[in-house]
C-alpha cells in the first residue's frame, strides 16, 4: 500500500514538472524563437480615417519634388558654363527624388488602397536606402559649404584644392562613410526578434519605429542610432556652421551696401534650410532613443518632413535663387512661349 501511494506522488510531481516545462518552453517559443515576418505601416492613426484626404498633400508634394529636381539636374546638364564644382554638387542634391521615391509612393498606396503590409526584408532595404541617401545628402551639404568657404576665403587656389582628384576622394569617403554606417544600423535591426506588435506607427520603415517592436535587447541599435546622430549632425553641422561664419566674416570685411546684404541673406537662407534638415532628423532620431515623448502623429509628421522638406525647397534655395540657373530657366520659358506664339500666328495667317 506504502508503495501504490509512493508512486502516486511520484506520479503526480512528474506530471506538475513535465507540465510546468512545456509551458515554459512554449512561452520561450513563443517569445524567442518566433519572430515576425510581416508588418503593418500605421501612419498618423490619430486622422487615420482622413488619410486618403493625406494623399492630396503629399502626391502634389510629390510631383514638385519630381518637377523641379528634374528641371534642375536638366538645365545643369545643358549648360557648359555650370560644369563647374558647385553645380555638380548642387545637382547631386538631385538624389531627393530617389529619398521620395523610396518612401511617397508606398504611403500613397497605403492612404488609397489600405495596402499597409510590408515584408521584413523590405522593410530592412527600404530603411538602408532611406538612412544611406539622407546621409549621403549630409555630406553634399557638407561639400557645398567647404567648396563655398574656399571659393571666397582661398580664390587663388580653388582650382587647386577642387579638382577631379578631391572630387573622387569625396565620392570614396561619402561611400565608405554611408554605406558602411547604415550597413551595420541595418544589420543589427535585422538580427533582432519581433515576437511581440508588428503595427510600426510610422509611414516607413523608420529604424527605431522598427527597433522599439522588438522583444529582445537593444542596446546596440539605441548606440548605433546615436553614432548616427553624432556623426552626421554633431560632425556635419559642426563643420558647415563655422565655414559659413568664416564666408561671411570675409564677405562683410570685403563687400559693401547692397552685395554685403545679399551674401548675408544667401547664407542666412542656406544656414536656415540646413538647420531644418538636421534639426528635425535628429529629433525623430533621438526621440525614440531617448525616450521622449512626442504624439505619435507630430513625430510620423517630422519623420516624413525630414525627407520631404530637403526635397521640396533644394530646388528653389539652391537653383531658382541662383542666378545662372534663374536665367537659363527663364530664357527656356520664354524662348517656348515666343515659339508657341509665332505657330500660333503663322496658323491664323494661313
Amino acid at each position: 500500500m506504502k508503495t501504490l501511494t509512493f508512486y502516486l506522488v511520484f506520479f503526480c510531481f512528474s506530471s506538475q514538472f513535465v507540465g510546468n516545462t512545456q509551458s515554459v518552453m512554449i512561452e520561450e517559443f513563443q517569445g524567442f524563437n518566433f519572430s515576425h515576418n510581416g508588418f503593418i505601416f500605421v501612419g498618423f492613426p490619430v486622422i487615420y480615417e482622413y488619410r486618403r484626404l493625406l494623399s492630396l498633400p503629399f502626391f502634389t508634394t510629390y510631383i514638385l519634388v519630381l518637377v523641379g529636381n528634374s528641371l534642375l539636374i536638366y538645365v545643369i546638364r545643358i549648360m557648359e558654363s555650370l560644369h563647374s564644382p558647385m553645380y555638380i554638387l548642387i545637382c547631386g542634391l538631385a538624389v531627393d527624388i530617389v529619398v521620395a521615391t523610396v518612401i511617397i509612393p508606398n504611403m500613397l498606396l497605403s492612404f488609397l488602397f489600405d495596402w499597409n503590409d510590408i515584408s521584413l526584408a523590405s522593410c530592412l532595404t527600404q530603411m538602408f536606402f532611406t538612412h544611406f541617401l539622407s546621409s549621403v545628402e549630409s555630406t553634399i551639404l557638407l561639400a557645398m559649404a567647404l567648396d563655398r568657404y574656399v571659393a571666397i576665403c582661398y580664390p587663388l587656389h580653388y582650382a587647386r584644392i577642387l579638382n577631379s582628384a578631391m572630387f573622387l576622394r569625396l565620392l570614396l569617403f561619402t561611400v565608405i562613410r554611408s554605406g558602411s554606417i547604415m550597413f551595420v544600423l541595418v544589420a543589427l535591426a535585422g538580427s533582432l526578434s519581433f515576437c511581440g506588435s508588428n503595427v510600426i506607427n510610422h509611414c516607413y520603415c523608420d529604424h527605431m519605429a522598427l527597433v522599439s517592436l522588438a522583444c529582445g535587447n537593444t542596446d546596440k541599435n539605441n548606440a548605433i542610432g546615436l553614432a548616427v546622430i553624432i556623426c552626421f549632425v554633431g560632425i556635419d553641422i559642426c563643420v558647415i556652421i563655422f565655414s559659413y561664419m568664416k564666408i561671411l566674416n570675409v564677405v562683410l570685411r570685403r563687400a559693401a551696401g547692397e552685395d554685403r546684404w545679399k551674401a548675408f541673406h544667401t547664407c542666412g537662407t542656406h544656414l536656415m534650410v540646413i538647420m531644418c534638415f538636421y534639426l528635425i532628423g535628429t529629433v525623430t532620431f533621438l526621440s525614440r532613443n531617448l525616450n521622449i515623448q512626442i504624439p505619435t502623429d507630430i513625430n510620423t509628421f517630422l519623420g516624413v518632413m525630414y525627407i520631404v522638406l530637403p526635397a521640396s525647397v533644394n530646388p528653389i534655395i539652391y537653383g531658382v535663387r541662383t542666378k545662372e540657373i534663374r536665367k537659363r530657366i527663364l530664357k527656356m520659358f520664354n524662348t517656348r512661349v515666343n515659339n508657341e506664339l509665332t505657330v500660333q500666328v503663322a496658323i491664323v495667317e494661313m
